[in-house]
């Protein structure tokens, strides 16, 4: 990757949606260098998929809450297992394995408190190996972006 590939995943970061000859414009190259660059960078898996970013306020999920949990053991079959489950429940946006004071982080996007509670208690608390699970809600996002920074 070059410094013209960072430009060209600026503009697809900021508008998936422009076509090739407006990237082209914008990072300095003709149409067909910029069409076979994209179509490398996504062989590479650089790109790996095209999404419409949703406003969730405007499709009901109001609540934001990120999870922190504890595995009661340190054990691959218990960690895997409880992966497996994770990817099973659609409500949760996205699942970290950290270091730390917990074993993983959880964000998850539900309608409202009632929601959560019984998600809790209905969904993730039955996940065998759970030891705690601390829960905080975002009560106001002061940044929420979804690019990476390539310009340098």
């Amino acid at each position: 990757m070059d410094t013209i590939d960072n430009k060209i995943l600026m503009q697809l970061q900021k508008n998936a949606k422009q076509n090739t000859k407006e990237i082209a414009a914008k990072v300095g190259l003709s149409v067909t260098p910029t069409y076979e660059r994209i179509r490398k960078l996504e062989q590479q898996e650089i790109i790996k998929s095209y999404v419409a970013l949703l406003d969730r306020t405007k499709i009901g999920k109001e609540l934001i809450a990120y999870c922190q949990v504890t595995l009661s053991q340190h054990q691959k079959k218990l960690a895997d297992k409880f992966k497996e489950e994770i990817l099973l429940l659609p409500d949760i946006m996205e699942c970290h394995q950290v270091s730390g004071n917990f074993d993983f982080l959880l964000k998850i996007a539900l309608d409202d408190i009632a929601e959560f509670h019984e998600f809790i208690n209905e969904k993730l608390s039955i996940i065998d190996g759970i030891s705690t699970i601390h829960s905080s809600f975002v009560l106001n996002s002061v940044k929420d972006s979804t690019g990476y920074n390539l310009e340098y």
